[in-house]
């Protein structure tokens, strides 16, 4: 690869934008190595990684990862399917992608669901008026 791309990934409102480059198979979450992170958000992040290692071999690209908006697991959500995007695209492999939608369908498909918005003259989005009888 002579030059890098940068690949955007969407969970709920937060956005992720990652710049894939040649490199060690490294993540960076907003600066920092992906090591710093929790164990859940390191597991996260990897698993993309981990299935295109059992399935094509060998990873030689870095990641950078930018993440703003919604909360720190919107986030990592939304970084772990950026990754998985550009693998996909990066190899062009059906068999990656198979593998990713047969482990599990959000790592490479996302979730299109959003907030419900308040209704006009009522309180909360569901709740509905009282009706009083006296």
């Amino acid at each position: 690869m002579e030059k890098q791309m940068i690949i955007s990934g969407k969970r709920k409102t937060a956005v992720a934008k990652l710049r894939i480059s040649d490199g060690k198979g490294m993540i960076f979450f907003n600066k920092l190595p992906y090591t710093e992170l929790n164990l859940f958000h390191k597991l996260a992040l990897s698993e993309p990684l981990r299935i295109y290692n059992s399935v094509l071999g060998e990873l030689k690209y870095d990641f950078h990862i930018w993440a703003k908006g919604g909360g720190k697991e919107a986030q990592i959500e939304a970084s772990r399917l950026a990754i998985a995007k550009a693998l996909v695209q990066l190899t062009g492999s059906d068999v990656l992608k198979k593998a990713y939608i047969a482990y599990d369908r959000n790592i490479i498909v996302p979730d299109s669901r959003r907030k419900e918005t308040r209704k006009p003259g009522d309180s909360k989005a569901r709740a509905k008026r009282q009706k009083s009888y006296r």
